[in-house]
């Protein structure tokens, strides 16, 4: 068709009926988009256990220890042990010269024979009315006075030979064969370090919440990276003046030996677990006009929710009231939000995902 001189002016008719009209020139598709929200993201409350610690320092010591030490003199003869070296019970360790003691011995039994046959001549001189019951009770006393002495003479001569008491490893011994020995000298120490006793104190105001069967766990600085567990098997029940404190012993496992007694401990002792608690990250708390809050997810919205804390953990809070497990919360992207307001719920990289609500 051509264009005559009047088109121009029908053109602009045309645009202002559409213009008066309202005509929708916009695309069907973008009539029906809906509104786009606020992007943040979110995350669903699941309970959790929440574990309440005390924090301790200790040191840990032998379950047994001993050190060995002579009960009589005499000149150490035989060592029968290596040192460092694992034991058993009543392992023989070292032994003295006894040839005084096995001499004294054989005197005592000497002794003791006499004073038998004299007993038994006394006894039937007696009773044949040829004796006196003075002379028989003499003799009597004289047989308890020697067997007396043959039972000190064989624990005297038992005493040369030192035996390992209980099960352990042995320390580094301080004497050597040939040396003489007094009673009461250092000989060797003996260790039973599987398991270890941990001893450590918390302050006095803990005491209600100590018992026995508590789990501790523990780190030592020579072993690091390594974590051990153990149990509270003992509570001093004298607080000390001093230090205001409570001394806890607790038993722990040592089956391969890498922790040895004297080492310092980290301890942490957990008093109680309470299972159900609401924990949530410590972004998703928002503080508002003096209070505190969190955004709760419905559908494509949030609504703003009062919440009172309870205890603080790494990264964590925990929710004593105001959600509940299941809720889906705001941890990202709230600080833009209001009550009511509309949300789209995105990943970390910024793409939309489903609602978790």
């Amino acid at each position: 068709m051509t264009l005559t001189a009047k088109s121009p002016a029908i053109v602009a008719a045309l645009l202002a009926a559409l213009l008066i009209g309202g005509l929708d020139l916009t695309p069907a598709s973008a009539q029906n988009a809906p509104a786009k929200g606020i992007p943040v993201e979110v995350v669903k409350v699941v309970p959790k256990d929440l574990t309440d610690q005390l924090e301790a320092v200790g040191t840990l010591r032998s379950n047994e220890s001993v050190v060995l030490r002579p009960e009589i003199a005499g000149r150490v003869t035989r060592i029968l042990f290596n040192e460092g070296q694992p034991v058993a019970a009543g392992a023989p360790l070292i032994d003295l010269d006894a040839s005084t003691y096995e001499a004294e011995l054989a005197v005592a039994r000497s002794d003791l024979k006499l004073a038998q046959a004299d007993a038994e001549r006394a006894r039937t001189l007696f009773n044949q009315r040829a004796g006196t019951a003075r002379a028989q009770d003499e003799a009597m006393a004289r047989l308890s006075s020697t067997q007396a002495a043959v039972a000190l003479a064989e624990a005297q001569l038992a005493k040369t030979h030192i035996v390992a008491p209980f099960a352990g490893i042995l320390g580094l011994r301080q004497v050597s064969v040939g040396d003489v020995v007094q009673p009461g000298e250092t000989l060797v120490n003996l260790e039973a370090i599987d398991p270890l006793k941990l001893d450590f104190s918390v302050p006095e105001m803990m005491l209600s919440r100590l018992g026995v069967g508590q789990p501790v766990t523990l780190a030592v600085d020579a072993l690091p990276g390594r974590s051990f567990t153990g149990q509270v098997y003992a509570i001093n029940p004298l607080v000390d003046e001093r230090g205001r404190s409570v001394a806890l012993r607790a038993t722990v496992p040592n089956p391969d030996g890498v922790l040895k007694p004297g080492l310092f401990a980290r301890v942490k002792l957990t008093t109680e677990i309470r299972g159900g608690a609401i924990i949530v990250p410590e972004q998703a708390i928002v503080p508002r006009n003096g209070a505190l809050f969190v955004f709760k997810v419905t559908g494509d919205s949030v609504s703003m929710v009062e919440v009172t804390l309870g205890e603080r953990l790494v990264g964590e809070v925990e929710v004593l009231s105001g959600i509940a497990a299941g809720d889906t919360i705001v941890t990202a992207g709230q600080q833009r939000l209001r009550d009511k307001a509309r949300i789209l719920i995105v990943g970390p990289d910024g793409t939309p995902v489903a609602s978790e609500s």
